[in-house]
């Protein structure tokens, strides 16, 4: 018995893992990038991904809940992060200026 709740700590350790990075990598995506690959908007990502991780902080692995929040993850990273993904800049939240701007700004031409 002691070995089968070793491998079940370490599965729920997995889990929470899993879904902690779901949300960070969540959270790091631009807002309007869910918008450009139609999905879901990023706070209802955020909400869902946040409660999956809290139930499985919270929860034992043999529970629903902590299999709900495990579709959920699974869901969001085959489906909505390759999609975010196949954006330009990858829907990350980084800021880059324009093609014409130069280092002290943007290049107007002289005008």
């Amino acid at each position: 018995m002691q070995g089968f709740a070793g491998f079940m700590w370490l599965l729920s350790i997995a889990l929470i893992v899993f879904s902690g990075f779901a949300l960070i990598d969540a959270a790091t995506r631009r807002e309007d990038a869910y918008r450009a690959a139609d999905k879901k908007t990023k706070p209802f990502w955020l909400i869902i991904l946040g409660l999956a991780f809290v139930v499985n902080l919270i929860f034992n692995v043999l529970s629903f809940l902590p299999i709900i929040g495990l579709v959920a993850t699974i869901v969001y990273m085959v489906d909505v992060r390759p999609a975010l993904r196949g954006l330009p800049g990858g829907g990350r939240n980084t800021r880059r200026g324009s093609s014409s701007d130069g280092p002290y700004g943007p290049y107007n031409g002289g005008r």
